[in-house]
């Protein structure tokens, strides 16, 4: 079976701009502003990591359309100016870790059985293409291994 093509897939601009002009989180509260240490602070955004002395917003974000019982909602971080993603189609430089959980999801936005997993992070490219042969799963989510935040999403390029 030939190898499905991915993208890694960013926040919004239209989200990011607004949540940046204190538009409010999932939990109806405007963003936190930090200021970054660099260390490990990965935006949402444009992917990458969000240096030392740059300011970042703190919120709670549901990557989720729909209100159902797995649309989970936890902390992500994105840098408080304007930021741009990184090239799609390859690992984001976010994604520094030496794994993350990587599961499918269907097109109602519900975990696919069987598909999550903790993945080393120069394998996520090869997994996410192998979950998204299968026509059940309409997106991979890509989250933290050790606190389960949502990172990224990856579609069918």
């Amino acid at each position: 079976m030939p190898k499905t093509p991915v993208r890694f897939v960013p926040m919004s601009d239209a989200d990011a701009a607004r949540l940046r002009a204190g538009g409010t989180d999932a939990y109806g509260h405007k963003p936190e502003r930090q200021i970054s240490d660099g260390d490990g602070i990965p935006c949402r955004r444009c992917m990458g990591q969000v240096a030392a002395g740059d300011a970042y917003l703190v919120l709670a974000w549901r990557p989720f359309t729909t209100l159902q019982p797995y649309a989970e909602t936890g902390p992500v971080f994105i840098h408080a100016d304007d930021c741009k993603p990184a090239p799609v189609a390859a690992t984001p430089a976010m994604l520094d870790s030496s794994d993350y959980i990587v599961r499918g999801y269907s097109a109602d936005e519900r975990i696919v059985g069987g598909t999550g997993g903790i993945i080393e992070t120069q394998a996520i490219p090869s997994r996410a293409a192998t979950l998204l042969a299968d026509p059940k799963i309409a997106f991979v989510h890509v989250r933290s291994a050790r606190n389960n935040c949502f990172q990224c999403r990856i579609e069918r390029a």
